[in-house]
């Protein structure tokens, strides 16, 4: 219904560092809770991160809990995720994801979830 447009995908050595980042002109992400999901090659799409304006807490799945960061930049209506000591398991193809007034946690890193999705950028983490 309303494109989510993600870039910053490439390829980066392993420990190296990339910034994801995911933009719309069809809503204000403010109003929305932001999440990032992925899908490795042969794998299932799993929840990455998310963070919610109608809570403090920000839910990290553990596989990146430490190493990722998500983010807003409200003023140019965007959210990041900032991905530091990048491993070769985090290659997959990384999509940006948006709920109306939702929340973040565990229970919310589901696809049925979200109502918007993005059509991802590639990561790939290689030598």
């Amino acid at each position: 219904q309303v494109p989510l447009v993600e870039s910053g995908g490439g390829l980066v050595q392993p420990g190296g560092s990339l910034r994801l980042s995911c933009t719309t002109s069809g809503f204000i992400m403010e109003r929305y809770a932001i999440a990032w999901f992925r899908q490795a090659p042969g794998k299932e799409r799993e929840g990455v991160s998310c963070t919610s304006s109608r809570e403090s807490t920000t839910y990290y799945a553990d596989s990146v809990k430490g190493r990722f960061t998500i983010s807003r930049d409200n003023a140019r209506n965007t959210m990041h995720l900032q991905m530091n000591s990048l491993k070769p398991e985090d290659t997959a193809v990384y999509y940006c994801a948006a709920r109306h007034l939702g929340v973040c946690g565990v229970r919310s890193l589901v696809d049925y979830y979200m109502d918007y999705w993005g059509k991802g950028t590639l990561v790939t983490v290689s030598s």
